[in-house]
């Protein structure tokens, strides 16, 4: 069986005592020195919470624009997300701290977890960081004119981006909207590869 007709790999439904315990947890990064792409989504969900796994609600459309766009050959599921490094990305969030929803999440959590995020991305030198949420973006940099797409101000040697937020309740963009910014990206990175490692 080839990399593009391995089917996704299901995850159980959390419950909802799970779901209510997992509120204020963290989800590990899935991080490496010198990814091509870093993912950063503004924070963790009940159910990545509940699961340990980034972008778990079923409805996020992260995964689905992943493969899409390109990035990777077939579409990945939150249980396969360590698949990731293999094709030179990663994820982590803005905020550590898992909510029901990112509108529980203060300014002051914002700027902080914006600046730990530069200390993160000064350390592991991805070549790009790509922020999922305009939002978030604008109040965690200080950046209030900003818009999706490539930002004039990097982080020292890393592009900083700003894609939309893939969660199901962002009613800007379909899926296949989303999957279009994230294809810009990933044309726009120096090799124009497809995303993952040749023999793959």
């Amino acid at each position: 069986m080839n990399e593009q007709s391995k089917p996704t790999v299901r995850q159980p439904r959390p419950t909802a005592e799970e779901l209510a315990a997992a509120r204020d947890r963290t989800v590990p990064d899935v991080v490496a020195p010198g990814l091509r792409v870093l993912f950063c989504g503004i924070n963790p969900g009940l159910w990545s919470g509940a699961t340990g796994r980034h972008f778990a609600r079923p409805g996020n459309r992260f995964w689905p624009a992943l493969h899409r766009s390109g990035f990777t050959p077939r579409q990945l599921g939150p249980a396969e997300q360590l698949e990731l490094l293999d094709h030179g990305l990663g994820i982590t969030n803005v905020v550590a701290r898992t909510t029901a929803k990112a509108d529980e999440l203060t300014a002051e959590e914002y700027r902080s977890g914006g600046q730990a995020l530069v200390e993160r991305v000064t350390r592991l030198r991805p070549e790009v960081l790509a922020v999922l949420g305009i939002g978030a973006y604008r109040t965690a940099f200080g950046r209030r004119g900003a818009v999706v797409g490539p930002q004039p101000e990097g982080i020292g040697d890393t592009e900083v981006w700003v894609l939309p937020n893939p969660s199901g309740l962002n009613a800007h963009y379909t899926l296949d909207g989303i999957a279009e910014e994230f294809r810009r990206l990933r044309e726009a990175l120096p090799d124009h590869r497809s995303g993952h490692r040749e023999g793959r």
